[in-house]
């Protein structure tokens, strides 16, 4: 079910919302909406990566609290500039969990 919440706003970001409103032929609400979904799916990502690096998070917790998969996440990481916190063995263990063969040397 919607809640009301009511704010106040600075003139510029009334300004902003107004002007992509008229772009985007929607109505105030809609585009406050829109906008709040993108802001907390944006936070949530960046948190998670943040208590990843930080190793309060696995990467599957990390994965499930941005609400993106454990396939996409690397990606995240990545873009982020954090790397992946694992050992060898925890690659070789997840490697073999998804049916992962390494090629053999030669």
């Amino acid at each position: 079910m919607a809640k009301t919440i009511t704010t106040r706003l600075p003139d510029e970001y009334v300004s902003g919302i107004n002007q992509i409103a008229v772009i985007e032929n929607l109505d105030t609400s809609s585009i406050v909406r829109k906008l709040l979904a993108k802001s907390i799916s944006e936070w949530k990502k960046d948190y998670a990566v943040n208590q990843y690096a930080k190793g309060i998070f696995s990467f599957e917790q990390a994965a499930k609290f941005s609400e993106i998969s454990v396939w996409d996440f690397p990606q995240l990481l990545l873009e982020k500039n954090v790397p992946l916190n694992m050992d060898e063995e925890e690659l070789e263990a997840d490697l073999r969990a998804i049916g992962w063969k390494a090629k053999k040397k030669q």
